[in-house]
């Protein structure tokens, strides 16, 4: 009995062991993850380095589902640059064209004008209510590149819910069930 029981705890020893080792490796890869993003924020100025194409109101030029990169330096916005904003009270950025740079003699602030290549107007209807222009404030960075069709991924786990829950299901069971 003395022998069946110790190999029994033996056992139930190296499951332990192997669990524990699983969540520490699941811990180092979610903290991996934000340190890179972290880093990428400080290396782009951005607060958001990477973000998807939602909608086609950029076409031909950037379609929905493409991932932009952005980068947000000190350097003036130029007419015709690609930037993402944030509109007060909508929690989606946008990606839209500057069509129009107004300086303000006062202070040299730069206010922007933006629309969509795809749009018939500029977007003076999506910012807040009695806002003419964007400040640099609502800017979160300029595009300097982009994946096209990557953003997918993103797209369909957040218009379909189920495919997100059972993608996160399959990948807890594989980490679960692995022996390594």
């Amino acid at each position: 009995m003395g022998w069946i029981g110790e190999t029994v705890d033996s056992i139930k020893s190296i499951q332990i062991r192997q669990v524990l080792s699983q969540a520490v490796s699941l811990g180092m890869i979610v903290t991996s993850a934000l340190i890179i993003w972290k880093a990428l924020m400080c290396i782009t100025g951005s607060e958001s380095p990477v973000v998807v194409v939602l909608s086609g109101s950029m076409e031909p030029g950037f379609k929905r589902g493409d991932i932009l990169f952005l980068h947000m330096s000190k350097d003036p916005i130029r007419t015709g640059e690609i930037v993402v904003f944030n509109v007060d009270g909508r929690e989606i950025p946008i990606v839209h064209r500057v069509i129009k740079v107004h300086e303000r003699q006062d202070t040299g602030e730069v206010d922007v004008l933006t629309k969509g290549d795809n749009n018939y107007g500029d977007d003076r209807l999506l910012y807040a209510h009695g806002q003419l222009w964007l400040q640099r404030h609502h800017i979160m960075g300029r595009a300097v590149g982009f994946l096209p069709y990557v953003g997918w991924v993103t797209i369909i786990m957040t218009e379909k819910p189920l495919i997100k829950y059972v993608l996160i299901g399959a990948l807890g069971l594989l980490v679960i069930t692995s022996k390594d």
